[in-house]
């Protein structure tokens, strides 16, 4: 379980260090929750896939919280939802990816509440996570591609997580 930063949201809205021509990059994604919170997603070069939380009420970021540490290249695109309070996202990684090989790290994260707290699941040599279906109340996420699912539950969250 990654932890991302709580607190002090007086950090501007960090993007993507990827170079990309054209808007929106697929570097970046971000996603509005019903209570005006706000959640932002982005890769940096060499480092992984990185987390913001927006605070209405302190009208700022928190500071950038890695969700998945990795050296490897990012694939174009992050897929990010919100749903009944609940932040469901996936990345994915491999070399050359974003020139179109296919994915070698797909990694799933779930946050709920105060976003400061995210459960993630790492597969590997997968094509990566197409879809996320949030659940009303927010007591269940499930990634899919094709046939093969990945469900996370906010009792138990995701098979096999220590």
């Amino acid at each position: 379980m990654s932890r991302a930063a709580t607190g002090d949201h007086s950090y501007p809205l960090r993007k993507s260090d990827i170079p990309w021509s054209g808007s929106p990059s697929p570097f970046n994604a971000q996603v509005k929750l019903a209570d005006g919170r706000r959640v932002a997603m982005h890769y940096m070069r060499g480092k992984g896939l990185f987390v913001q939380d927006y605070s209405p009420r302190a009208k700022g970021w928190s500071k950038p919280a890695v969700i998945y540490k990795t050296r490897t290249d990012a694939c174009q695109g992050i897929g990010l939802k919100a749903k009944d309070g609940t932040v469901a996202a996936f990345g994915d990684f491999a070399p050359w990816c974003a020139d179109g090989e296919p994915p070698m790290e797909s990694v799933a994260a779930v946050a709920t509440g105060s976003l400061t707290k995210w459960d993630k699941h790492l597969t590997r040599n997968f094509d990566g996570w197409e879809k996320i279906a949030v659940a009303p109340g927010g007591k269940k996420v499930t990634f899919s591609r094709y046939s093969k699912t990945l469900r996370w539950t906010k009792a138990a969250g995701f098979p096999g997580a220590n």
